[in-house]
């Protein structure tokens, strides 16, 4: 990734040309060799205090004081002219023909010219200055850790030549100590303290006395469970500041050593680790930390001062005082470009610390086609409060009574931006007083109950100017300040006008401001339609846009045709079918001019940029003027044929479901020149995840069904290790809905059996039971796949037949389908269809024949460790330690479970885990341990979080048992009916059948004895149905009992 225009990347700087190190002893590289730099120690040390001097012409008079330092006053300008001399021809001698320019210029003083990514320094310091704009811990620990990967040691260390008390060598090691603080808090806050330790270490040792700087240390340490070291750290500080300075550590520094001797170092093996005396249960995770999700606040923010203070008064003035018996709740409305987001995000910046419990913040889309759902937000937000999620219920209804119990009782504030209506803000409004919603949107929002309404207008006069004297800055606005009135009249005080305006002088340092007043009255009819509505927005982007090259005018338009949220550099080369290189340059065009803004930096180290709403607006409207249907048309297809290109190389290393990945004929997009594949498949996802689920709906709508299917089938085994089950149901219902509609028949085969997937096991209930409408699926996905004459989708439409027919008792029937799917499988070469109907045939056998079902598991065991998918060998690792437990060995079951539970974590795999914790409480159940419950409790709690309804079933009906071996009645009779209720809605005979047969246990042993004829009559009726003639003969006798009689 390339580096420019002030916009930080992270990694892959080109080897190609002249580059430079100064954090740490000075360096030269030349096409990626290092050379050897100036012999003399006055050129070196005039290379290195040119290279940090940061765009600052630094006087021969300066050069002097940095240089020769102690010698500065005998040292003539002269000297410093033929040094500099001497430097210029020896980086001359570098030059290897690169692209980039390397000289040094005299302008007021010597300035060094080179591209910012060339440096250590500049990639330090851009990474650093993006880790600022970003509010998400992990996504800011991790560019400062990428920062201090290019720091090597102290500042342009072993140069003697260097007066180091000099304002700019101690400034700018000052900078990196307060980074090195910044990364501290970040690694804490990110829960990866120990990945911070080494670069705060060495700084520490370079600020000996740096109080503040050794406390951050022994919090990393201590965090990291190296409390000794932390100790030894404040005891050396101790040591020094006595020695030296002849004082006691700070208090800042004793309460570090405070928390170092508190900190709880837990040993192995206890209560909730596998194998420790409380049994399995899961890793120790640090507390999710405050959500902090507000967008930076803008640092030249004007005026507003009423507005401002009449927002705060209404959503703190009753703080504290109990004035507020309900949620305060503010709105901000007004006409697009006016200014609402800048207003909320700095209101909310200021009131944040009467919020110590976090803020959270949404982009509600309002004002595009299709505004944010509530329950997408709920869920986003769920996930941020600490939420798993796996652990996010389905309905909109469960979503927001979980969101107000977590806010309950918290002071925190919610801005929900760009709200469509009041039904979209509703769900969203916290319960609790002590919370605060600021909310902005282009309606007034009249209907929002207890809502107090603020209706933003445009600038005053002298706040426009300000806000143009705040970006250009007051020397060039005192020149010319009867223009600057006028520049702010031709924008209809509109700030987004007045900000785009502003960003033109500051982009072209020789235009006057007449200049641009000229420029502007030439709009001066489209400008006064403005002031009437949204034109005058539309004005001052037509301004921004007529000033661009073409090239950058056709990327802004191209980009507008996005639906995606945010996207990478990589995208609009696909639009505009350019390199990506060319592609970023037309992007950092469009930054400068303020038409795109930087998002920040995603998972995989990429830019990501977008389209404020209004402009993606006006972009599209340009495109629909200047480009043909067919150019539209076809640079969405190379976005789209990009996204599948890299989705498709991205799903191939990704744990997910074991059946067969298939993709269609869609046309895939790679950059000119060939392209590489995601570095780190589960990151690239992370990073596109939105972009794609808009891409899909976006194919969708444009009828480009190939795309949209293969497009959502590539995202199955990322949103089922992810558990983003709504993400996958939603994208697969909505390709399948075009799927049909245009005959698209492998479509919709390859999307129905992820849909059958996904609605099976992970989501809720209804309609109808959820193993009858698999089996309804199945067999309309085997008859698809056969019509295609594919084997492979043949035998994985078999294998869903399978769980259907087991689900109905049908095991005969079950075991032929299995069977068949295995000859079906093994006849095409379809190994993971092999091992899957190996496994499903296991689970006809199930718990009342295990010894053939652990043959079929040890069989599909050496198939899943050849195919190489760990999710799927962790899946017959588990089944393989149940059966294993039921054929007696107890020993080796239990090993094999603990293994599971082991590779379950590995994979971040909750529904895994569970399976595994369910068959060891069975396990312990059955030999009496005494950690049945601690590990049932555990199955059940994350059944109930993930919605994995079977496992629910299963565990309920297990704890059921449990108590009523315990003699806990009303317990067992609780959990056995819950277990009941959960089979019905799963459809699962057979466990339905002995559910209610240990029901009607629970009610005899309690003398409900019409109940519990009731429960064991309907258990007869079913194992009937299924041809179990033990289980029917189990609940007769019952039936017979003489605590039936009568």
């Amino acid at each position: 990734m390339a580096f420019g225009g002030g916009v930080a990347g992270v990694a892959g700087v080109s080897a190609e040309g002249v580059s430079f190190r100064v954090l740490g002893p000075l360096s030269v590289g030349v096409d990626g060799a290092e050379v050897a730099p100036p012999r003399s120690p006055v050129l070196q040390g005039l290379l290195g205090v040119l290279l940090i001097g940061r765009g600052e012409p630094l006087s021969a008079d300066r050069l002097a004081e940095l240089v020769w330092a102690d010698r500065a006053w005998e040292t003539s300008r002269q000297s410093v002219h033929v040094g500099v001399s001497r430097l210029r021809k020896w980086l001359a001698s570098l030059d290897a023909g690169g692209p980039d320019r390397i000289e040094i210029s005299y302008r007021d003083g010597y300035l060094f010219h080179h591209a910012a990514d060339r440096s250590d320094l500049g990639r330090f310091r851009a990474l650093t200055e993006d880790a600022g704009s970003l509010t998400e811990p992990a996504r800011r620990y991790r560019a400062l850790s990428s920062a201090f990967a290019e720091r090597k040691g102290p500042l342009l260390a072993g140069l003697p030549r260097i007066d180091r008390d000099d304002p700019l060598v101690r400034g700018l090691e000052e900078e990196i100590r307060r980074a090195g603080m910044d990364l501290a808090a970040a690694a804490l806050a990110a829960g990866s303290p120990d990945g911070a330790v080494a670069a705060v270490t060495a700084l520490a040792e370079e600020f000996p006395f740096d109080e503040p700087l050794h406390a951050a240390l022994m919090d990393l340490l201590a965090a990291s469970g190296r409390r000794a070291e932390a100790l030894r750290v404040y005891r050396r500080l101790g040591e020094r500041l006595d020695a030296e300075l002849g004082v006691q550590p700070s208090e800042r520094a004793q309460r570090a050593h405070t928390r170092a001797l508190s900190a709880d170092q837990g040993e192995p093996g206890e209560k909730g680790e596998p194998g420790g005396k409380g049994g399995p249960g899961p890793a120790a995770e640090p507390p999710a930390p405050p959500p902090a999700q507000l967008p930076p606040d803008i640092p030249d923010f004007t005026g507003r001062t009423i507005e401002v203070a009449e927002l705060a008064e209404r959503l703190i003035g009753g703080a504290g005082t109990g004035r507020h018996r309900s949620v305060a709740v503010a709105t901000v409305a007004g006409m697009g470009g006016v200014g609402k987001t800048t207003v909320a995000v700095h209101v909310a910046h200021q009131i944040a610390n009467f919020f110590p419990d976090g803020q959270l913040y949404a982009n509600l889309h309002g004002d595009s086609a299709s505004p944010a759902e509530p329950g997408e937000v709920l869920g986003r937000f769920l996930r941020t409060l600490g939420m798993p999620g796996a652990g996010v219920p389905p309905s909109l209804d469960e979503r927001v009574a979980l969101y107000r119990s977590r806010l309950a009782g918290r002071r925190i504030l919610v801005v929900l931006d760009n709200a469509a209506r009041e039904s979209q803000v509703r769900p969203l409004l916290p319960g609790t007083p002590d919370a605060a919603v600021l909310v902005t949107s282009r309606n007034a929002l009249l209907g929002l109950e207890g809502a107090k309404p603020l209706g933003l207008d445009v600038l005053p006069s002298t706040q426009a100017v300000d806000l143009i004297t705040s970006i250009v800055g007051e020397q060039r606005v005192a020149a010319e300040p009867g223009v600057a009135v006028e520049i702010a009249r031709l924008c209809g005080h509109v700030p987004l006008a007045v900000r785009i305006a502003a960003a033109r002088l500051l982009g072209r340092g020789h235009w006057t401001l007449s200049h641009l007043a000229d420029i502007l009255r030439e709009e001066r009819r489209r400008l006064d339609e403005l002031v009437a509505g949204d034109l005058e927005v539309r004005a001052g982007f037509a301004m921004s846009y007529r000033l661009l090259p073409a090239g950058a005018q056709r990327a802004f338009r191209m980009t507008g045709l996005l639906d995606a949220p945010d996207f990478a550099c990589w995208t609009v080369a696909a639009l505009l079918d350019v390199p990506e290189l060319d592609a970023r340059r037309q992007l950092e065009t469009l930054v400068d001019a303020h038409l795109v803004t930087v998002a920040g930096v995603d998972e995989t180290g990429e830019i990501r940029y977008r389209l404020h709403d209004l402009l993606r607006l006006y972009a599209r409207e340009l495109a629909e003027r200047d480009d043909t249907e067919a150019e539209r048309t076809a640079a969405l297809r190379r976005a789209l044929g990009g996204w599948l290109a890299l989705a498709e190389q991205a799903a191939e290393h990704v744990p997910g479901p074991c059946y067969a990945l298939m993709h269609g004929p869609a046309e895939r997009w790679t950059p000119p020149g060939g392209g590489r594949p995601p570095a780190d498949p589960m990151a690239w996802f992370a990073a596109e995840r939105a972009a794609l689920v808009a891409a899909v709906g976006q194919a969708v709508d444009l009828g480009l069904a190939d795309h949209a299917w293969d497009l959502a089938a590539s995202m199955e085994r990322y949103c089922d290790v992810r558990a983003l089950y709504d993400d996958w149901r939603r994208m697969h219902e909505r390709a399948l809905g075009l799927c049909e509609r245009t005959g698209n028949r492998r479509g919709e085969a390859v999307l129905l059996r992820g849909l059958l997937e996904v609605i099976t096991w992970t989501s809720p209930a209804g309609p109808g039971p959820a193993m009858t409408r698999m089996r309804t699926m199945a067999a309309r996905l085997l008859d698809l796949f056969t019509e295609l004459d594919d084997p492979v989708g043949m035998a994985d439409a078999m294998v869903a037949m399978v769980w259907g027919r087991v689900a109905d008792g049908a095991e005969r029937e079950a075991l032929d389908l299995a069977e068949r799917a295995l000859r079906v499988a093994r006849d095409a070469g379809y190994e993971s269809g092999q091992a899957r109907a190996l496994h499903v045939r296991a689970v006809v056998h199930g718990e009342g024949d295990p010894r053939p079902a652990r043959e079929c598991l040890e069989r599909a065991l050496v198939i899943a460790e050849r195919v190489g998918n760990p999710r799927f060998v962790a899946t017959i690792v588990q089944f393989l330690g149940a059966a294993q437990a039921l054929c007696g060995d107890f020993a080796g079951g239990r090993a094999l479970l603990d293994k599971s539970v082991a590779m379950a974590r590995r994979l971040d795999d909750r529904y895994l885990e569970t399976f595994s914790l369910l068959y060891l409480s069975k396990l312990f159940v059955a030999t009496g341990d005494e950690r049945a419950r601690p590990t049932l409790d555990l199955a059940l709690a994350y059944s109930q979080a993930g919605n994995f309804r079977h496992h629910l079933a299963d565990a309920l009906g297990v704890l059921g048992e449990l108590n009523l071996a315990e003699g806990d009645l009303p317990g067992a009779v609780a959990s056995l009916e819950r277990s009941v209720q959960v089979w019905r809605t799963r459809g699962w005979i057979p466990f339905l059948a002995r559910a209610l047969r240990t029901l009607g246990d629970a009610y005899s042993a309690g003398g409900e004895h019409d109940a519990a004829r009731a429960s064991w009559t309907e258990a007869r009726e079913l194992f009937q149905r299924i041809d179990d003639p033990a289980g029917r003969s189990s609940v007769e006798e019952r039936l017979r009992s003489r605590d039936m009689i009568g």
